[in-house]
């Protein structure tokens, strides 16, 4: 049997990695500025991160969810405390996708209506709010609708305004900062309004904090920037460092009951250890806060640099928009100068993930190796 052939791969392969340092089969160095998609929240084998899943391992990795988990409840709390959302509830199950699938699913069962309203450009996973966004021929156009969702334009309240009043709407379902569709924004006066339409309407707020949470965009979460407050939150990636595992952030105003929702591993014993050490080390090293200063350097250092366009984002959730594409530029970084960096629906977007653990020094190293590569051999 061989491999399904649906990424394009590079000839690299990974066996080790230490902090924003990965090694490949033969010993070369690569600096990480990508995390695996913003995965790496913490540093790659972050020693409490390890030891606390080899002890964990040593007792029990998983059982049903149909017994008690006091590792769950320990999570819970501490993820709410650190979060700011103490008075929300929390369903875990195992990736993004699983998140937002089940906060669209919650938010039909809860407005008993079934339609969607998302975003050009966002990517929720795939699930039935990412199909249509993720066809470019369609995302050009003013609005969109397939599979009973709508998708609109950013920052054209309006429209959201049009579609909310036809009272067919369970959620509105949108990313902060975008990630894989090319790191755009909503802005405050467009969330805050979106969230007043919401209320108004009794449609269900859906922040998909899947990329660009727990801590990544200097804040805990990034909708945290425009004082609002979604009824659901939808987490995944960085959560867990590595290890599988994903969730959802309930409103108390909406109340659980028994086979509302379900999953196999979600909330599994190894999972939960994995979740709290990465919080404890959110925590313990201020990383939230390091995100917010390396990425304002990163930024000051960034415009810099020839051929930017724009630099995109917020703490070290970053993007450089160039004035041509960027997949030959990738391919000159992780050949010649050892760097990992990442792509986007946006063909001219370098989009920028590391560890929240990533010093400024090593941002200088990511900024001399561009600027090598641009100026030996310039891309245009």
């Amino acid at each position: 049997m061989k491999l399904f052939d649906v990424y394009p791969l590079y000839d690299v392969e990974p066996v080790k990695a230490y902090d924003a340092t990965v090694i490949d089969k033969n010993g070369i160095e690569y600096l990480d500025m990508y995390g695996g998609h913003a995965v790496i929240s913490i540093g790659h084998s972050h020693p409490h991160y390890v030891r606390s899943i080899k002890e964990q391992i040593e007792k029990i990795g998983f059982y049903s969810n149909a017994v008690q988990n006091s590792l769950q409840t320990k999570l819970a709390k501490k993820l709410g405390a650190l979060s700011g959302y103490d008075d929300y509830q929390l369903f875990l199950c195992n990736s993004g996708a699983e998140a937002n699938e089940n906060a669209l699913k919650l938010a039909s069962f809860y407005t008993r209506k079934s339609r969607v309203v998302a975003f050009h450009n966002g990517f929720h996973g795939r699930t039935s709010a990412a199909v249509a966004a993720t066809d470019n021929a369609k995302i050009n156009a003013p609005l969109n609708t397939q599979q009973n969702v709508t998708f609109l334009p950013l920052n054209q309240i309006e429209l959201v305004r049009t579609e909310l009043e036809k009272g067919d709407v369970c959620a509105v379902i949108i990313e902060p900062i975008q990630g894989v569709g090319g790191l755009d924004e909503g802005t405050t006066s467009f969330f805050t309004t979106l969230e007043t339409l919401c209320h108004e309407f009794g449609v269900v707020l859906i922040a998909d904090e899947v990329q660009s949470g727990y801590g990544r965009s200097g804040k805990f979460f990034a909708h945290q920037y425009h004082e609002i407050t979604p009824d659901i939150i939808s987490i995944a990636k960085g959560m867990g460092n590595g290890f599988p595992i994903g969730g959802i952030l309930i409103a108390p105003h909406i109340k659980p009951d028994y086979g509302m929702l379900g999953t196999t591993f979600g909330g599994n014993h190894l999972a939960c250890v994995a979740a709290l050490s990465v919080l404890e080390v959110i925590e313990t090293e201020h990383l939230i806060d390091n995100a917010k200063i390396t990425g304002a350097y990163f930024e000051s250092k960034a415009h810099q640099i020839p051929g930017v366009q724009k630099v995109k984002g917020k703490g070290l959730m970053l993007g450089l928009e160039f004035d041509f594409e960027v997949s030959e530029l990738r391919k000159r970084l992780i050949y010649e100068e050892h760097i990992f960096t990442g792509g986007a629906m946006n063909k001219k977007l370098l989009r920028i993930l590391p560890p929240l653990t990533i010093s400024k020094k090593q941002i200088d190293q990511f900024i001399e190796a561009l600027q090598n590569v641009l100026v030996e051999k310039p891309m245009i």
